[in-house]
Parts: C-alpha cells; structure tokens; sequence
C-alpha cells in the first residue's frame, strides 16, 4: 500500500451536554463536560486512513501549547507520522460544541494555528507514489499552495470540498477526485465548474465517481446515532483504497463502509480523548 498524505487542520473539540440550548442571553447549567478529544478534518482524516491500513503522514499546524503537543503525541501514538509546524504565539485550533439533545449541535470554531501562512511546509519530500488530501477547511492560500505542490512532485490529489468553498480553477482542474456533498455538486454546476474528476456522497444513499455508482450499506434508523465526521471517514478511506490500488467502484464501497461504521457511534469515529 502506497502512503496517503494529509494536509488539513488539527483541533481539538471540547463536548459539552445540556438539556437544552440557552436562549440568547440565557445561562444554561450543563450536564456533563467538557469532554475533550482530537479533531479536525485533516487529523479525522488521516486517523480513518490509518485504520485502513495506510501508511500516513499528518502535514499541519499546532500553537506552542499543551494542547499542540497533547494532539502531537495522540497522533504518534496511533501510528500516524507527523509533520507539524509549531506556530510561536499561537493557540492550537479548537471547536467548542454545545450538544443540546433534541435541539441538536451548536458549534463553534477558532481556527488559532490552522489559520496561519506559517502552516504548510514545502512538500518537497512528497513522491509520485502518494495520495495527498487537501480539506478546503484550510484558508483558501494554503488549499492552493498543497495542490499546486503536491501536483508538481507528481502525487495523486484528493480535494475534500467541505465545507463547501468555491475553488479556483487550477484546484478544481488537479483534484482526482474533487469530493463533494449533493448541495456542494450543485454549487460547482451553478458556478459552472467542471472538475476533472469527481465524487458526490448522498449520505445513507451512497456515492457516485463520475457517475459510476456505490450504494452504501443499509442500516436501520435506530443504528444512526450521529452523522459527525461521516464525511472524513470517507475521505480518509476513500484515499487509503487508492494508495493501495484499489480500482473507483472498490475505493467508493471502501469508503461506504467506513461512513457506515461513523454514524454508529457517538463522537469522535478514530479519533478519541485527550
């Protein structure tokens, strides 16, 4: 199996359970947390490709903090290599999530290290041989700067559109696959973009590359328990299968499968506690 190679952002998530959600202005008692563990598209990626038998490096930023290092070494110790550059003054990423029961998620983040020029290092050393992921997740300088390097040592590129942005053409043009939502497939036909090649996920309907198509497992209503990180799951999986050669129908049903295996849990998928 070949390697994958994951630029994206590193988090971590602080999950906190209320009855409910306050109102504006209100304070609301919580019912547990905060329950901390490692996030993130790029780090819920690369841990999914890792436990699909990928040979994995995590290229990234953290602030010089506890946190950075605690996610730092998280990731070590899952057999994840990592590439991270220490942004000095710098809080590494967060995302506070309110979890209101019924009333559902309220999240909110602060980027800190990932929103930094300083994260993405040359990838003079990336080869031929290895899929790269990009998440449009990154601000859109660094999106462009990883395609545009990863494209010139000869890598295969896998652009993770969500959340959606519109991509400049050279981006849209080198991804193999663009990977998007059914909402994120309509923005690119209405800005009448046409990638070179491209995956939509239908969520519990399955995925599609280039039309070619891969149902998901069926599962009953009550097996859902939360969609988070559903869409890394794939990615990091979906990459994983290419970097081992696997042909479009057998990468898409690969991928399938590990969103399945996402929703059946509740929070984070690979990633786990801090």
């Amino acid at each position: 199996m070949g390697r994958v190679v994951v630029v994206g952002a590193l988090s971590v998530e602080l999950l906190t359970i209320m009855d409910r959600l306050p109102a504006p202005g209100e304070t609301v008692a919580a019912l547990y947390g905060p329950q901390r563990s490692v996030g993130g598209r790029g780090v819920n990626q690369a841990l999914a490709a890792r436990v699909a038998g990928a040979d994995v490096v995590m290229v990234g930023s953290v602030g010089d903090d506890d946190l950075g290092r605690a996610c730092t070494d998280h990731l070590d110790t899952r057999g994840v290599r990592t590439r991270l550059t220490v942004v000095q003054g710098e809080a590494t990423g967060q995302t506070w999530v309110l979890d209101g029961s019924n009333e559902g998620l309220v999240k909110v983040i602060l980027p800190g290290a990932n929103g930094s020029f300083q994260a993405l290092e040359a990838l003079d050393w990336v080869t031929e041989s290895d899929v790269v992921i990009v998440s449009s997740e990154l601000p859109l300088p660094l999106v462009v700067a990883a395609v545009v390097g990863a494209d010139a040592r000869g890598a295969r590129i896998v652009v993770s559109c969500a959340p959606y942005a519109d991509l400049p053409t050279e981006v849209v043009d080198l991804a193999d696959p663009l990977v998007v939502n059914e909402q994120g497939a309509a923005a690119l036909a209405d800005g009448q973009m046409l990638p070179r090649s491209l995956v939509v996920t239908f969520g519990p309907a399955g995925s599609t590359w280039d039309g070619e198509r891969a149902y998901a497992a069926v599962l009953p209503e009550s097996a859902v328990v939360d969609s988070t990180g559903a869409g890394d799951a794939f990615c990091g999986t979906l990459a994983a299968a290419l970097a081992d050669g696997a042909d479009r129908q057998t990468a898409l049903l690969r991928a399938n499968r590990a969103g399945a295996a996402c929703v059946q849990r509740l929070g984070p998928w690979v990633g786990g506690r801090l």
